[in-house]
């Protein structure tokens, strides 16, 4: 019998993340307490770009995003959101969404694998995901579940399970 596979992948649909920050630039453009203070919140090539008149109506956009993301399914380990930082009368945060496991993470997925997950399971690093194999099904799902238990600095999805 062939082994089983899956694949551990960390991908944010862009779909979704651009529906989020529409929602979120209508929010900014309703909320009283945004209005004529030049707060917005827009997409600048791959980077999304809060500005506003002082830091915490900056960090209260990125609030708002942040709810946006979470209503739509984004885990907020995708986001990658800088501190805030003054420019000219104005303070900025400049934020991302990540996408793909670096390869500190996918070490360290790697070695939780090796240490805690049943002996039958093998995974490997395949560029930006983890492809983990196994005789037994159920050693697998196992593994999945050991690695959602985990408190790890991305956000994991599984796939190709077979």
């Amino acid at each position: 019998m062939a082994d089983s596979t899956f694949d551990i992948v960390s991908k944010v649909d862009p779909m979704e993340g651009e529906n989020a920050l529409h929602q979120a630039q209508k929010e900014v453009a309703q909320r009283y307490d945004f209005k004529n203070v030049g707060a917005s919140i827009e997409q600048s090539g791959d980077k999304v770009l809060i500005k506003a008149n002082s830091e915490e109506r900056a960090k209260a956009i990125l609030e708002v995003y942040e709810a946006k993301l979470i209503k739509r399914g984004i885990s907020l380990r995708s986001l990658d959101a800088g501190e805030p930082f003054a420019s000219g009368k104005e303070y900025r945060i400049e934020t991302s969404l990540k996408a793909g496991i670096d390869s500190e993470n996918a070490k360290k997925i790697n070695k939780i694998i090796r240490d805690e997950a049943p002996k039958s399971v093998k995974s490997q690093i395949q560029g930006d995901e983890l492809r983990v194999s196994s005789k037994s099904r159920d050693d697998l799902q196992e593994t999945m579940s050991l690695l959602k238990g985990k408190d790890l600095d991305v956000a994991l999805q599984f796939v190709n399970f077979r």
